[in-house]
Parts: C-alpha cells; structure tokens; sequence
C-alpha cells in the first residue's frame, strides 16, 4: 500500500467516525483522492475501508512533517459537512496520539 491510499484510508476512517458521511465529507474525500492521484482500485478500497488496519502503520512509518499534515488533514475532513462532530474529534485525537504527536 502506498502512503497516498493509505493517508485516504485514515481520512476515511475519521470521516465515518459518527455513523454516516455527508456530501461535504464525500467531496472532500473525492478531491483528496484525485488530489492524491490514487487509482480507481485504491479508491475503491479507500471506499470500503479495505487495508485500514495496514494503512495505520503505513501513515505511523511517514516523516512527522507529513504525519503533522495528515492530523491538519483530518480536521479539515471532518469539519467539511460544517459540523465537527464529537465522534470525529474523538478519532482525530486517536489518530494524533497513534501517530506520536
């Protein structure tokens, strides 16, 4: 796994985090994806959450600027739908203490 799907996979990860996702979310996620250039099979299994539990080491392995992106990443993720919902903070702050930061 590549650490553009699997950065993907950890957004995704956080933008389910209450139960559902909004358009906002799937937007964001769409665009970080085409951002990321991932390929129609990654963004499938991003979609499926398929490789998270692989995608976790992958992200813990990054230089800590990146990983310090990807937390900047993630709240801008969960906040895209306007609302910032505890259950998303909640995995926000999991994923920041996983990362060591």
């Amino acid at each position: 796994m590549n650490p553009n799907e699997a950065k993907c996979l950890v957004v995704s990860k956080v933008l389910v985090a209450d139960g559902m996702m909004q358009d906002g979310e799937r937007e964001f996620l769409a665009e970080l994806m085409e951002t990321l250039e991932l390929t129609d099979e990654e963004r499938h299994r991003v979609i499926q959450l398929e490789g998270l539990d692989a995608a976790e080491g992958v992200v813990r392995a990054l230089p800590i600027e990146e990983r310090r992106a990807l937390i900047e990443m993630l709240v801008d993720a969960s906040s895209a739908d306007g609302k910032l919902s505890a259950h998303e903070m909640a995995m926000v702050k999991r994923v920041t203490t996983a990362l060591g930061l």
